[in-house]
């Protein structure tokens, strides 16, 4: 099936169901940093992910593929940045913050990505891209100062917490991931890419959670956290990425990048029905402002490496 030919209902059905695995992340991440450390919560889903990626390179690839020096070095700025980095901050950030919120501020992750892409790689957005950037972020400015945005001027402190913080960091992060991903889709599979980076992630969050790891009591674990983590690896992750891969391949990238809008919905809604979190008129008023302009701005393909599975 080309990029052009009519889309097939089950196909359908799978990437509206990555965009539910995705939304369902936040739901799922919140449970587990109420209860977590922040790495060691991040090394929990990708020791998960690293079991079963490293299954689907065997089933699918006969193996890992031997990288050379280039190669090792690009994975691992990708496990550096999309999947510790990016990981740490969410976990850290939803034990601050409502998932909803949460959702809606990883929505801005193309915007970052266009923005850094532009001043590394001096591409021109044009006017169109850079209004969708600009209704982007006043939109993000709605959801975060909860309508208030003047009352924000005079008291920034009142908005801005540190889960807003760490998550601004973990959108930057993403989009280095992003930007550093191309160059890893030069020479590696999608499937080899990600794999790598999820080994070399696992590594540097084991590193840094060997200090929390002898502080939890681990008896004292609830089961709804395993099953969280074993959720946000295994359908979070790697689920969500082969089935959105799929989709790269068989609709193409920019159709297929479409299906992403979603996350934020089941996001909210996820959030609302499982959590009990309130649905605030500006997270309706500011989610949909972010939206369009997300859709406005992310008008150019992607490399299928660029699969977001590590960051939602």
């Amino acid at each position: 099936m080309t990029p052009t030919s009519r889309p097939q209902p089950m196909l359908m059905l799978k990437l509206t169901l990555v965009a539910l695995f995705w939304g369902g992340t936040f739901v799922a991440g919140r449970t587990v940093a109420q209860h977590l450390p922040a790495m060691t919560a991040a090394f929990g889903r990708y020791l998960v992910a690293a079991v079963l990626l490293v299954g689907v390179a065997f089933h699918r690839e006969g193996g890992l593929k031997r990288l050379n020096r280039e190669q090792w070095l690009t994975t691992a700025a990708l496990g550096a940045t999309g999947i510790a980095l990016y990981n740490i901050c969410f976990f850290a950030a939803l034990a601050h913050m409502p998932a909803g919120r949460t959702a809606l501020i990883v929505s801005l992750n193309p915007i970052m990505t266009a923005v850094l892409a532009s001043i590394v790689f001096r591409e021109r957005l044009g006017g169109l891209r850079w209004a969708g950037i600009a209704l982007a972020l006043f939109g993000a400015g709605v959801v975060v100062t909860r309508g208030d945005l003047l009352g924000t001027l005079h008291n920034v402190s009142q908005s801005l917490g540190p889960g807003e913080g760490l998550m601004a960091i973990a959108v930057l992060g993403w989009a280095c991931y992003t930007l550093v991903s191309r160059k890893a889709g030069e020479t590696l599979t999608p499937i080899a890419a990600i794999t790598w980076a999820t080994l070399w992630g696992l590594l540097f969050l084991l590193l840094g959670s060997l200090h929390e790891l002898g502080s939890i009591q681990w008896a004292e674990v609830p089961w709804q956290v395993w099953a969280a983590l074993l959720y946000l690896g295994a359908f979070g992750t790697v689920v969500a990425f082969l089935w959105f891969y799929q989709g790269v391949q068989q609709l193409g990238p920019s159709r297929t990048a479409v299906f992403t809008n979603l996350v934020p919905v089941f996001g909210i809604a996820l959030s609302a029905l499982i959590l009990r979190e309130p649905i605030l008129i500006s997270m309706l008023v500011g989610g949909s402002i972010t939206a369009f302009g997300v859709y406005l701005t992310n008008r150019v393909n992607i490399n299928p490496a660029q699969s977001p599975n590590a960051g939602e």
